[in-house]
Order: structure tokens, then C-alpha cells, then sequence
């Protein structure tokens, strides 16, 4: 291993800063993240591709030497195809024997996935009490699965990071949603429509509109290849198949006979092929709310993607598509709040069913348009009557706000600034 690679990783090593270029814009819902720099677990960082992990990672770096030496931070993209042959140890032992071989250190890896038993190099160190702090990220969210899961148990501390939340998107285009104003709804509105139709990855904010769906493409072809077929070794025009028709498709019941007919893979592979795409975090799959187990994994299961402006870049559009995207909208940012989420169907159905700590439940209906839906209203009825621990009913509309018979309605913009 050659130092001299590690110092191009790591220009704060000789000018004691991150380049402004590599350190973005300040997300605020990252705080938290920052705040772990300081304990003791392994920071896991994992979400899709070109979703600002590394950018993160930049930024936590320009933080900590407010306070450490630049050689006390080591970076390495593991992307890097000059560090093929290489193993962590070596790279390990070369940081410490030219820069660093006593102090405590900050180690940031990034793209991890493609380094085979990692779990069990950080795994060590730690245990050991070494004196270093691991901060990993991994575009799959595969990676605290199965063995990794058992040796990093309580080792860890493990964050999703998520495109921009339309909080954060009105923050990149400083708009002051707090001020009451018509002037400021305009903007709102706007920038509401653009989100839903070129999602929040923070790269695609600053292109212009005529790259913005070319990069979305790049993006998508980046997580299939990359991510999935080099990985798993499948079928690139199957899943590829497979991942437009559930982004086409995103908040109707999938079939997997449909699917079947459509690809030709038989119904375990459809499966995996599913697994595949969850975990690169291109697809979110939603189960029907049931406390059998048996019962859920037998019944229908529907398909949203992770960023609007992603699905909008490969799939077929409809003339319907402003209300899809509104309740992918919804399904997105009910996630990135971590809730735990299932749809509900009976006569009715009920878009989002959200299960709180305390099992309470919360139902939300998405109906984009500016009244009173009676087919919504029916729905939510129905589930109330069917279950006692209802907290609260939820009409996302497009700009209607009201509060009848127990049942909020709150504009699409209004509810995703409210927290």
C-alpha cells in the first residue's frame, strides 16, 4: 500500500480542510449523526446511491478538525478500483505506520460493500478498544444482514440516509416557509410540483432541467449494475424489467403472476429479484396490515419507489400520475420519520397505516385534489370501526384543509414541513 494514494484521499492532511467542493449544504436532520461522531459504536451509514452519504461523511470531517489533527482522519472510498487487492489491514497498517501510529483516529470508509468481511475487521478493533472510530457506509441495505448483523450486535449505530425531504429541498432553494404569505405559498406550490416530478436527490437539485432526467437515468442504471447485477450476478434486462414495472406500478397491489408472464422468471426468483431491489433501496415494498404473520406474507403487497424523480426518469407516465406521486410522496417521508408503515384493505382501503410504539394506529388516505372525497371518508370509517386503538385519520389533500368527524385534512406541502 502506497501512502501517497491515501494523501490524495485525504487533501486536509497537508491544507487542514475539506475542500469547499466535497462538503455540500448542511442537512439539519443529520444533527444526530454528527452527534454520534462521539460515542462509541460503529456508525453505519446506508441508503441509495448518490443520496449524499459520502458528502455526509465530508462534512463530519470538516467538523471533528475543529478539534483533531488532520492526521487523526483517514478516508477512503473503497469504490477506488487502485485499491483492488488491497485489504482493510493493509490499508490499516499503512495509515498508521506513515501518519498516524499512536492517536486516537477517525476511520471513514466509504462504499464498504465492496470489501468482503469487513464486518469482521471493524468487528476486531473494536473489540480490542483500539483507538479508532469506524464510520462505514454501504449503498445496500443488505449490509447489517445475517452475519453481519450477529458480529456488529450492539456494536453499532446504524442511520438511513434518504434523498432531501421536501423540508430540506425548500431549504436548498431558500424559501421561508414559516412566513404566511401569498408570495411564499406560490413558491411552496412550485417547488411542491418540481420535487414530485424530479425527486430530492441533492446533485439533481442544482442541474438543469434538461440533465436533471438524464442524471435520474444514470442513477438508476448505476444502482442496477452496480449494486445489484455485478453483486448478485443476475439477469440485468430482467431486473431491470422487474424494477420499471414496480416503479410504473408504484401504490398498486404487484402480482407475481403478472410478473411471472412479464419477465418469465420463476416465482423464487421474483422474490429474491424483489429482495434485490429493496435492498439497493430502489423499491419499497408495503405490507397489508395484519398481526398474523402467515396471513401477511400471503396476502397482496404494494410497490413505491424510493424517489419520485427516479421513477419518473424510466417509467411510463399516465395521465393519473400527479396523484401517484403524491402518496409515493407520503410513503417516502413516512420512512425517513421512521415509522413503521402497512396499507389496509377492506370494503375500503386505507393508503398508510402507521404502527406507533405504543401500537396505537394511525391511518392516512392521499387524495390529491381540493375537496371532500366520499370514497376516502367511507375507507377511514370503516377502518375505525374495525379498530379500537385508532389515534388519528388523515386526508393528504393537494391544497383543502379542514377537520370533520375526527378527521384531519391537511394539504400535501403542509404536512411534509410539519415536522
Amino acid at each position: 500500500m502506497n501512502i501517497e494514494h491515501l494523501n490524495s484521499w485525504n487533501p486536509w492532511w497537508s491544507t487542514k480542510e475539506v475542500p469547499a467542493i466535497l462538503k455540500g449544504i448542511l442537512r439539519p436532520m443529520h444533527s444526530i449523526i454528527h452527534k454520534s461522531l462521539h460515542e462509541k459504536e460503529i456508525i453505519v451509514l446506508t441508503g441509495v446511491r448518490r443520496s449524499g452519504k459520502s458528502t455526509l461523511m465530508y462534512q463530519m470531517i470538516a467538523s471533528l478538525l475543529e478539534k483533531y489533527n488532520p492526521s487523526q482522519l483517514l478516508y477512503i472510498n473503497l469504490d477506488d478500483e487502485a485499491l483492488k487487492g488491497e485489504t482493510l489491514e493493509s490499508i490499516y497498517a499503512c495509515y498508521r505506520g506513515e501518519k498516524n501510529p499512536r492517536e486516537f483516529s477517525f476511520v471513514f470508509l466509504d462504499e464498504i460493500q465492496n470489501i468482503d468481511n469487513w464486518e469482521k475487521f471493524v468487528k476486531k478493533y473494536y473489540d480490542l478498544k483500539e483507538k479508532v472510530k469506524f464510520i462505514v457506509s454501504g449503498s445496500s441495505a443488505g449490509l447489517l444482514k445475517g452475519d453481519y448483523a450477529s458480529l456488529l450486535t450492539g456494536r453499532n449505530l446504524t442511520f438511513t440516509i434518504f434523498p432531501l425531504s421536501f423540508k430540506e429541498y425548500i431549504g436548498f432553494s431558500h424559501v421561508n416557509y414559516t412566513e404566511q404569505s401569498a408570495t411564499v405559498k406560490a413558491q411552496i406550490m412550485y417547488h411542491l410540483n418540481t420535487y414530485l416530478e424530479y425527486g430530492g436527490f441533492p446533485e439533481v437539485y442544482f442541474k438543469e432541467e434538461e440533465l436533471k432526467i438524464l442524471l435520474l437515468k444514470q442513477y438508476f442504471d448505476d444502482v442496477i449494475y452496480k449494486d445489484i447485477v455485478k453483486r448478485y450476478n443476475v439477469n440485468a434486462k430482467k431486473i431491470t424489467e422487474l424494477a420499471v414495472y414496480l416503479l410504473t406500478n408504484s401504490g398498486n397491489f404487484f402480482s407475481m403472476r403478472k410478473i411471472r408472464s412479464l419477465t418469465g422468471l420463476s416465482f423464487d426468483s421474483i422474490k429474491d429479484y424483489i429482495s434485490y431491489l429493496e435492498e439497493a433501496h430502489i423499491a419499497i415494498v408495503v405490507d397489508s396490515l395484519s398481526y398474523s404473520l402467515k396471513e401477511r406474507s400471503q396476502l397482496p403487497k404494494k410497490s413505491y419507489s424510493l424517489d419520485s424523480g427516479l421513477r419518473n426518469s424510466v417509467c411510463f407516465r399516465f395521465s393519473g400520475d400527479r396523484g401517484r406521486l403524491a402518496e409515493n410522496c407520503v410513503c417516502i417521508e413516512l420512512l425517513r420519520r421512521g415509522k413503521e408503515i402497512y396499507y389496509w384493505k377492506g370494503k375500503g382501503e386505507v393508503d398508510f397505516v402507521v404502527k406507533e410504539k405504543d401500537n396505537s394506529l394511525v391511518a392516512l388516505n392521499v387524495s390529491y385534489a381540493d375537496e371532500m372525497q366520499s370514497r376516502e371518508l367511507r375507507s377511514l370509517a370503516e377502518f375505525r370501526q374495525t379498530f379500537k386503538k385508532v389515534k388519528k385519520c388523515i386526508i393528504i389533500t393537494r391544497d383543502f384543509e379542514d377537520n370533520k368527524e375526527g378527521i384531519l385534512f391537511i394539504p400535501l406541502w403542509k404536512w411534509l414541513l410539519s415536522e
